[in-house]
C-alpha cells in the first residue's frame, strides 16, 4: 500500500511470538523485573471516605530536616527527547534507594523504574513519615498528577503518613473523599486480593511555592500496611500499561475465533518506536460496503488509565459470543485505536507525549513527526468518511475533578442537530444510571478545545463525536456513593454497546422519546417555555449551559 497505509504488522497470528519489549528514551533507567497485578474486584463497594478539611492541613514539613532515601536523576531543563531504546539507558543501573543499615532498619525502599512508574524522590521526615516528589512529565516542568511505585521492607503495626508535595492540580476528587489505590504482593499471593482504596486523613491543600516554582499543590494520606516484609505499590488509579495491552493484544491475534473478525495492525509507530495499534472489527460475512463506522481512542492522555479499563470491557463484550455482539459486528466496522499515547504510558506521565506537549490539542495541527498517533488517526478517519458514514466518535479519558461518567459533545449545525447531539449521552445515562450523569455532560466548544479529537472529528462531518469522561473517583448516583472498580469501568464499554444498539434502532421509538426529553430538558435548563415558534437555533449554546471549565484537559497547557 502506499505509505500512509497502515502497515500489515501481525497479520498472520503465528507471526504473535512475543511482542516487542517497550521502548524508553535513553535517559530512562529500568528495571529488569516486570509488574504485573492480579485483577480483582471488591466483594463490597468501597465507599468515599469523610475528607478531611483543608484548614487542617499538616504544618509543612521540612524536607531539610529529611533524609534522602530516594532519588531519581531528573532529566536536565530543556532537555527534549532524542532516541529510544528497549531497556531503556544502556550501562548499569544506578542505585536511587538508600541501603538499609541492617534488619532493625524500618526504612521503607522505594522504586519506580518499571513500566508506567513514576516517583522522583522520597525525603523520609519521620520514622514512619514520608514526603515524595513526583516526576513531571518527560521534557516539561509540569503536569503532575499520575504516581504509581513500589515500596519494600513494610512493617504492619505503624501508621505510616506519605505526602505528595508537587502536584500540578488545585482541586481534586482526593478532597471529595477519593482514596488512593494499594497493592499488596502478599495479599495477592495468598488471598487474591488486588488493587485496594485504603488511607485516612487524607488531605488535599495547597503547598508552599519555593521561589519561582509557581505554587504546588499536596495530597497526604495515612495507612498501615496489611504485612511486615511485604512488596507493596501505591497508585492514582487502576495501572493499565502498554505491557498490559500487547498481552490482550497476543491472546486476540492467537485465538482462531476472534481473530476471524478482528485485524491487529499498527496504524503507527510513535516516536519511540513503539506500535501504535490499530483494530479493526467486523464480521466478515454482511456487504462490506453498507457498513457504517464507529472509531474509538483511549489514552492519548497517559495517567488516564480508566480509559483501559473502559477500553477492555469495550473489547471483551464486542469480540464474545453474545448475540448483541454479533448484531454490532455484522452492523458496524468498528476502527480502534486502544492505546494512542504509548510512550506515554511506558514512561509513566499524566498528559503528554515525548513532545512534551498535550496530543489532545495536536489534532488541528499538521505534525505529523511530532504526534504520529493522533496524525494517522485523523488521517485514518479523513480516509474512512471518503467512503462511509463515521455514525460515532469517541475518546475515552479520565476526570479529576468530578465524579460519575460523564460525556463532552460538540454544539451546532442548527436546531435539530442540538437536540441529536444529546441523545446518545441521554441513552447511554439510561443504560447506565448507577453511574454516568446526564447533566455533567457539556456540548460547548471552547476556543482552548479546538485542537481536541473531538472538536476535530466533528468539523470534519462526524456529528456524533463525544470524549467519555470516567472519574478517577466514583459514582455518587443510583443510592451510590462509592469508587469505581475495574468492573465498573469495563461495564462502561459493554454499555457502550448496549447504547449503540439502542441508537442506531431501525425502529425509531427509543430515539424519538430521547428526543423529547433533551428538548424538555433543555427548555427546563434555560428556564424559560420557548414559544412553538421559536427554535433552538435562536439560542447560544453559551445559554445553554453554565461556562465552568469542564475536562481536566482545560486546565492551561502554558
Amino acid at each position: 500500500g502506499s505509505p500512509g497505509e497502515p502497515r500489515g504488522l501481525f497479520a498472520l497470528p503465528s507471526v504473535w511470538g512475543l511482542p516487542p519489549a517497550p521502548r524508553w528514551p535513553i535517559e530512562c533507567e529500568v528495571i529488569k523485573e516486570t509488574m504485573e497485578h492480579i485483577e480483582w474486584v471488591p466483594p463490597e463497594p468501597e465507599p468515599f471516605c469523610q475528607p478531611a478539611g483543608p484548614e487542617r492541613a499538616p504544618a509543612p514539613l521540612s524536607e531539610e530536616l529529611g533524609t534522602v532515601v530516594y532519588h531519581l536523576r531528573p532529566a536536565p531543563r530543556g532537555f527534549c527527547f532524542t532516541r529510544a531504546r528497549v531497556g531503556g539507558a544502556p550501562g548499569p543501573l544506578s542505585s536511587p534507594a538508600a541501603a538499609l543499615e541492617g534488619p532493625q532498619d524500618t526504612t521503607l525502599l522505594f522504586e519506580s523504574r518499571f513500566e508506567s512508574g513514576n516517583l522522583q524522590k522520597a525525603v523520609k521526615v519521620g520514622p514512619y513519615e514520608y514526603v515524595l516528589t513526583l516526576r513531571p512529565d518527560l521534557y516539561t516542568a509540569k503536569h503532575t498528577q499520575w504516581f504509581y511505585f513500589r515500596v519494600q521492607n513494610t512493617r504492619r503495626e505503624p501508621l505510616y503518613r506519605f505526602t505528595i508535595a508537587n502536584l500540578a492540580k488545585p482541586k481534586s476528587l482526593y478532597g471529595e473523599g477519593m482514596c488512593p489505590l494499594l497493592y499488596s504482593q502478599q495479599d495477592a499471593q495468598s488471598r487474591g486480593i488486588g488493587w485496594r482504596r485504603v488511607g485516612t486523613d487524607i488531605r488535599y491543600y495547597q503547598g508552599g511555592g519555593g521561589g519561582e516554582e509557581p505554587a504546588a499543590f499536596c495530597l497526604s494520606w495515612t495507612t498501615r500496611f496489611p504485612h511486615d516484609g511485604d512488596t507493596c505499590f501505591f497508585a492514582h488509579s487502576y495501572p493499565y500499561t502498554y505491557s498490559d495491552l500487547q498481552r490482550y493484544l497476543r491472546a486476540l491475534a492467537g485465538d482462531p475465533v476472534r481473530s476471524q473478525y478482528c485485524a491487529v495492525r499498527a496504524l503507527c509507530r510513535s516516536l519511540a518506536g513503539n506500535t501504535v495499534y490499530l483494530l479493526t472489527i467486523t464480521s466478515p460475512a454482511g456487504a462490506a460496503a453498507a457498513k457504517r463506522v464507529v472509531v474509538l481512542s483511549a489514552r492519548v492522555h497517559p495517567g488516564e488509565s480508566g480509559g483501559s479499563w473502559a477500553m477492555r470491557g469495550f473489547l471483551d463484550f464486542l469480540l464474545s459470543a453474545h448475540p448483541d455482539a454479533r448484531l454490532l459486528r455484522r452492523l458496524f466496522v468498528f476502527k480502534v485505536v486502544p492505546m494512542l499515547n504509548p510512550d506515554g504510558v511506558v514512561v509513566g506521565n499524566s498528559r503528554c507525549s515525548l513532545a512534551g506537549r498535550d496530543p489532545n490539542r495536536a489534532y488541528g495541527t499538521a505534525l505529523r513527526g511530532s504526534f504520529p498517533g493522533v496524525w494517522h488517526l485523523r488521517a485514518m478517519v479523513e480516509r474512512v468518511l471518503a467512503e462511509r458514514e463515521v455514525v460515532l466518535y469517541c475518546d475515552f479519558h479520565g476526570h479529576s475533578r468530578k465524579n460519575n461518567v460523564f460525556m463532552y459533545g460538540c454544539d451546532g449545525g442548527g436546531a435539530g442537530l442540538r437536540l441529536h447531539q444529546r441523545v446518545f449521552p441521554l441513552m447511554l445515562s439510561k443504560n447506565a444510571p448507577d453511574k454516568f450523569s446526564f447533566p455533567s455532560c457539556k456540548f460547548k466548544v471552547q476556543k482552548s478545545k479546538a485542537g481536541t479529537g473531538r472538536v476535530v472529528m466533528w468539523r470534519m462531518g462526524v456529528s456524533n463525536s463525544y470524549t467519555l469522561e470516567a472519574a478517577f473517583g466514583g459514582s455518587t448516583l443510583g443510592g451510590r456513593n462509592s469508587h469505581f472498580t475495574v468492573e465498573d469501568l469495563k461495564a462502561l464499554g459493554y454499555h457502550l454497546c448496549d447504547t449503540l444498539l439502542d441508537f442506531c434502532d431501525p425502529d425509531p421509538a427509543k430515539f424519538q422519546q430521547c428526543l423529547v426529553e433533551v428538548d424538555v430538558l433543555l427548555r427546563q435548563r434555560l428556564g424559560r417555555e420557548l414559544g412553538s415558534g421559536s427554535s433552538w437555533s435562536d439560542v447560544s449554546p453559551s445559554e445553554l449551559e453554565s461556562s465552568t471549565s469542564g475536562s481536566d484537559s482545560s486546565v492551561s497547557d502554558g
